[in-house]
């Protein structure tokens, strides 16, 4: 089973340093990062960002580790860390995945 883990960063250097971690500790295969907008509530008021999306390529049981790994070093009290669950995939590219995570 496979999962792709989304996170939020604060800011790149955040993002970067996560994905440099995650892939250092063969958590995950690959990482993805870009720049988004986000709107959510926080202390009972609506705010407005711009944060980074992190996308970890992984093996499912390799969530938990991902985890800890990623609120080690994230700045926010409450990081956004979900998996999401890849029912299909390109077959070589899942097996590059197994190859590339410990």
């Amino acid at each position: 089973m496979y999962y792709f883990v989304y996170i939020t960063a604060s800011n790149e250097e955040e993002a970067r340093n996560i994905a440099k971690i995650l892939l250092e500790k063969r958590l995950a295969a690959c990482i993805n990062y870009w720049k988004i907008n986000s709107l959510y509530w926080w202390n009972d008021e609506i705010q407005e960002d711009e944060e980074y999306v992190i996308i970890a390529k992984t093996r499912a049981e390799k969530f938990s580790e991902i985890k800890e790994e990623v609120k080690k070093v994230h700045s926010y009290t409450t990081p956004c860390i979900c998996a999401l669950n890849v029912e299909e995939g390109e077959r070589k590219f899942l097996d590059w995945i197994d190859e590339n995570v410990e």
